[in-house]
C-alpha cells in the first residue's frame, strides 16, 4: 500500500468516523426532542379534556366527544380516558372500538402523578389530576404519524449525506494527499538518477520552510559527505598505490642489480642491506596502512581497561629513545597530580602508538631533537601536550594536516608517508577524546590530546 493511499484511508475513516458520530447525535437528539413534544402534546391534550369535562357545564360527554373528533389538532389513533378514583371509567373519547387498559398503569399513575411510557406504536401519557376534590386519571395516547415521518425524512436525509460525505472524503483524500506528497515523489526521482559517479548532484531544496524542504537539506549534506569520503578514499587509493610502488620499484632494481654479475661477498652484503632497509620501509608502510583501513571506528573490537596515561607515556618515551639515543624527550606535570587523576579507561598499546608517533615527529623536525610533554588534567580530561621548536606548519595546512598521505610543505624533505597523523587522530577518537594541534611557520607546533577520564 503506497503512502498517498494509507494517508487518504486514514484521513477518510477519522472523517468518516466524525460524520457517523455526528449524525447518530443530531438523530438521536431529533428523536428525543420529538418524542418529548409529543408527550407535552399528550398531557395537553389530557388536561384540556378534564377541564372541559369537569369544569365546563354546558359541555356533556357526548359533545365533548364530538368536538374531540373534529378537532383540527386531533391526532391520529387519539384515545384520551378519564378514570375516577375508583378507577371507574367515566369518559372516553372514542366508543367504537374496544379499549384495554392495565390497572396497575392506573396505580403507576396515582403513584408518579404522570408517566410517559409507550403503547405498541403509540406514545401513552398518563396524568394525576385534582378537579374539585377529585382525584382523576387521565390517560392519552395517540401516533405521532406527522413526528415519524420528518424522523424518517432526517434519517434517509444523514444516511445520503453520509454516503456523500465520505465519497467526497475519500476522492479529496486522495486528491490531497497525493499533492502533499507530490514534492517527496519529486526527490525519489530526482535521488533515483544519483550514482556513485555523479555524487556532485544535488537535490532541489525549495524554500527550505517546510519538512520536505529541510528534508532535501539533510540529504544534501550527507551527499556532500559521501562525495567527501568517495574522494578521500580514491585519494587513499591513490597514494597507498604510489608509496608501495617507491619501496617495490627499490626492491626490484636492487635484486635486477645483483642479477647482473657475480659480485663479492661485501657486494651482495650491501645489497641485502639495501634490500632490508627498503622491506623494513615496505612493512611499517603495509602496517600503517592496515591499521589505518582497520574499523577503529568500532569500540567493540578494541579492548578497553583502566591505565594511567604517565605509565603508557613513559613505555614509548623508553621504545623512542632505544630507536633513536640522540632523541630528547622532558615530561613534566603541569600540576602534581594524585594517584588518579591519571587514570583512564583505554588501550595501552594503541596509545603508546600515539604518544610515539607524536614524540618521533617532534624530535625529529625539531633542530635540537627535543620534545617537551607536559601533562595536565581536570574534572572531564587528561590533557597530554608535545611541544617542538621545530620549523611549524602554516596556517593553510593545518586544516589538512590530518588528513592521510598529506605531508606539510617544511617535511617534505623528511622520510614519512604521510599517514602517522591519521592514525594518531582515529585511535584518539577510538576512545572518545581529541587531538588538536597549535602551529605557526618557525615556531614550532604543539600537538594535544584530551583523553575523557575513567
Amino acid at each position: 500500500m503506497t503512502i498517498q493511499t494509507r494517508i487518504a484511508g486514514q484521513f477518510s475513516l477519522i472523517v468518516a468516523t466524525i460524520l457517523i458520530v455526528f449524525s447518530v447525535v443530531v438523530y438521536l437528539t431529533s428523536a428525543t426532542y420529538r418524542q418529548e413534544e409529543f408527550y407535552e402534546r399528550l398531557k395537553q391534550k389530557a388536561r384540556t379534556t378534564v377541564r372541559l369535562l369537569v369544569e365546563v357545564k354546558e359541555i356533556d360527554r357526548n359533545l365533548l366527544k364530538i368536538i374531540d373528533r373534529n378537532t383540527i389538532t386531533e391526532l391520529l389513533d387519539e384515545k384520551v380516558l378519564v378514570f375516577d378514583s375508583r378507577n371507574r371509567l367515566i369518559y372516553a373519547s372514542v366508543d367504537d372500538e374496544v379499549i384495554h387498559y392495565n390497572p396497575d398503569l392506573l396505580r403507576q399513575v396515582r403513584l408518579k402523578h404522570e408517566i410517559e411510557i409507550h403503547d405498541g406504536d403509540n406514545e401513552l401519557a398518563g396524568l394525576l389530576v385534582d378537579e374539585r376534590g377529585e382525584s382523576l386519571v387521565v390517560l392519552a395516547s395517540a401516533y405521532d404519524e406527522f413526528g415519524r415521518s420528518k424522523l424518517a425524512n432526517l434519517r434517509r436525509t444523514l444516511i445520503w449525506g453520509l454516503l456523500g460525505g465520505i465519497g467526497m472524503t475519500v476522492g479529496l483524500g486522495l486528491f490531497f494527499a497525493g499533492q502533499s506528497l507530490r514534492p517527496i515523489s519529486r526527490i525519489n526521482q530526482q535521488v533515483q538518477t544519483i550514482t556513485s559517479t555523479n555524487l556532485r548532484q544535488r537535490l532541489d531544496e525549495g524554500n527550505r520552510q517546510d519538512e520536505i524542504d529541510q528534508l532535501a537539506v539533510n540529504f544534501n549534506t550527507v551527499l556532500g559527505q559521501l562525495e567527501r569520503a568517495f574522494e578521500q578514499q580514491r585519494s587513499f587509493v591513490s597514494h597507498a598505490s604510489h608509496e608501495l610502488r617507491t619501496p617495490l620499484t627499490a626492491l626490484k632494481s636492487e635484486i635486477q642489480l645483483g642479477m647482473t654479475r657475480h659480485r663479492s661477498v661485501d657486494e651482495h652484503e650491501f645489497i641485502l642491506r639495501n634490500l632490508l632497509g627498503d622491506t623494513d620501509r615496505l612493512i611499517g608502510l603495509t602496517n600503517s596502512l592496515l591499521l589505518l583501513a582497520r574499523p577503529l571506528t568500532d569500540t567493540g573490537a578494541v579492548t578497553m581497561a583502566p591505565l594511567r596515561v604517565d605509565d603508557v607515556l613513559l613505555e614509548a618515551q623508553q621504545e623512542l629513545l632505544n630507536a633513536y639515543p640522540a632523541y630528547r624527550v622532558r615530561i613534566d606535570y603541569v600540576t602534581l597530580p594524585d594517584s588518579d587523576d591519571t587514570m583512564i579507561r583505554g588501550n595501552a598499546m594503541l596509545l603508546r602508538q600515539v604518544f610515539l608517533n607524536l614524540m618521533d615527529n617532534a624530535c625529529k623536525y625539531a633542530p635540537d631533537e627535543t620534545v617537551d610533554v607536559r601533562i595536565s588534567t581536570n574534572d572531564q580530561f587528561c590533557r597530554v601536550a608535545f611541544i617542538d621548536s621545530g620549523m611549524g606548519i602554516g596556517a593553510d595546512e593545518l586544516s589538512t594536516i590530518f588528513d592521510p598521505f598529506f605531508r606539510a610543505s617544511s617535511a617534505l624533505g623528511y622520510a614519512g608517508s604521510g599517514l602517522g597523523l591519521s592514525i594518531c587522530r582515529r585511535i584518539v577518537e577510538v576512545h572518545n577524546g581529541q587531538l588538536l594541534v597549535e602551529s605557526g611557520v618557525g615556531m614550532g607546533s604543539t600537538f594535544t590530546v584530551l583523553l575523557p577520564n575513567g
